[in-house]
């Protein structure tokens, strides 16, 4: 694949992980390790499993095409790519080829081991990303600007805060990312999970060699998966998990989680990228084939993209835990291609949320400028609960409303208009008409309306998310 519609992943580390011959040559470094797995434990010649580890050490002398329109007839690329992988090793090897196991140990096997070499990439880029983040949030850590809840300005923050914000998401997908790569186990259970053929072939072994067989010992087939495992660094399983998919599915969760996690930040990035807002510019904007004067969030566009395709992706592996009988038809074969896409979306998300990050411009002067928009509306929640306690919620309410309505149609600030309502606003009976005399000081309404002077316990909280490692 040229990768001419996914320029989400094109060129990414992620892509050749994840390619046709990266997935051939883990189905080969599969049927390598089972080999010196048995030779290991005594259920194979170690001079066959040389011969079939150095046969299996280039894919690319496999021809894969081939392979691939072969897999028709039964289902899967196993079959072919076993029949080939024994036509090219020594005769006295080729007995050892795929023995005891069936096509969908070797497949299975095959995607944990492409998916912990994805995955080894997508966490490097996601430190990355983190990285950046952190910067960010402690050198703006302070920066003001407007909040926004449901399109509208809310009370301020800082956007340290909320770069904080975004590193956490990306902390909590390295750590989802993390634990389902340390779990990835082998799958080996021959035809129905039992087994049963690495018994058999290896009562053979010993009826060879004048020894005896005990169907019930746990020598042999236990301790191969172990030796299995070993071989290729991944977990060994408690069962076989032909039809027991958690494996599949904690991926599926994780690498959705993760495209969702960057692509909140990307949304972010992409809305305060709009000219009229311009609170922030991606450092390497892209251009348009008619328009020279636009710069546009690329890196931002492509993560949102990723973020709305993984949960559909990710929802037909889920589908699949509902797998029949000990091989399903059809519910395993449809998790080969999403998951394929899962890891390259994944991969190529790490890779622009890293670059994003790394790049992203920021724009305090543009921020000021909008805290202003609303001439001190922004803090209208402050000064609720500034004049509460003197003149009750309800009436409080009641003049800032006045006071909001006012600023609005005459096009004045918000503490202007109020000192002229305070100046007219009888004294509470019992209350201390100095209190009201306070308020209504023009410098105690300058700071009151002052955004910058309304952050909240930002700077702590974003001090406290960026202690997490």
């Amino acid at each position: 694949m040229s990768g001419l519609f996914s320029p989400g992943w094109a060129g990414s580390a992620a892509e050749e992980a994840t390619g046709d011959l990266a997935f051939l040559q883990a189905l080969l470094d599969a049927e390598a390790a089972l080999t010196r797995a048995q030779a290991a434990v005594g259920l194979a010649p170690r001079e066959a499993a040389a011969a079939v580890t150095r046969a299996a050490s280039d894919a690319a002398r496999f021809d894969a095409r081939g392979i691939a329109l072969r897999a028709r007839e039964g289902g899967n690329p196993v079959i072919p790519l076993a029949a080939d992988l024994t036509a090219a090793v020594p005769a006295a090897a080729a007995p050892y080829v795929h023995r005891g196991a069936t096509s969908q140990d070797i497949l299975d096997t095959a995607l944990m081991l492409v998916a912990a070499r994805t995955l080894d990439l997508v966490l490097t880029d996601l430190s990355r990303t983190e990285g950046a983040l952190a910067r960010l949030a402690s050198r703006h850590r302070n920066t003001v600007l407007p909040g926004r809840s449901l399109t509208q300005h809310a009370v301020p923050t800082t956007f340290g805060l909320k770069a904080a914000g975004w590193r956490s998401l990306v902390l909590d997908a390295r750590d989802r990312v993390a634990g389902v790569r340390a779990a990835l186990p082998v799958q080996l259970g021959g035809a129905a999970g039992t087994l049963a053929a690495f018994r058999a072939y290896g009562g053979g072994e010993r009826a060879v060699r004048g020894g005896e067989h005990e169907e019930g010992s746990g020598e042999g087939p236990g301790a191969l998966v172990a030796a299995f495992a070993r071989e290729l660094g991944l977990v060994e399983p408690l069962l076989p998990w032909h039809t027991l998919r958690t494996p599949v599915a904690d991926l599926a969760w994780a690498l959705a989680f993760t495209a969702g996690a960057l692509g909140k930040a990307a949304v972010d990035v992409a809305t305060l990228s709009r000219t009229e807002i311009g609170e922030l510019s991606e450092g390497s904007g892209g251009g348009s084939s008619a328009m020279p004067h636009k710069a546009n969030p690329v890196r931002a566009t492509l993560l949102t993209a990723a973020a709305r395709r993984a949960p559909a992706l990710a929802a037909t592996l889920l589908g699949s835990l509902v797998a029949e009988d000990e091989r399903p038809a059809g519910a395993w074969h449809a998790e080969w291609e999403p998951l394929r896409d899962l890891l390259r979306l994944a991969g190529g998300a790490a890779r622009d949320a890293a670059e994003m990050a790394e790049g992203l411009r920021v724009h305090p002067g543009a921020m000021r400028e909008h805290l202003g928009l609303t001439d001190g509306l922004i803090v209208s929640e402050r000064l609720v609960a500034a004049f509460a306690p003197l003149l009750g919620r309800a009436r409080a309410k009641r003049l800032l409303g006045e006071a909001a309505r006012r600023t609005r149609a005459e096009g004045r600030t918000l503490a202007e208009v109020l000192g002229e309502i305070l100046a007219d606003e009888p004294a509470p009976e019992g209350a201390d008409p100095s209190a009201l005399a306070a308020l209504r000081d023009p410098a105690c309404l300058s700071e009151l309306t002052d955004p910058t002077r309304y952050t909240g316990s930002a700077g702590t909280l974003t001090d406290r998310a960026l202690e997490r490692r």
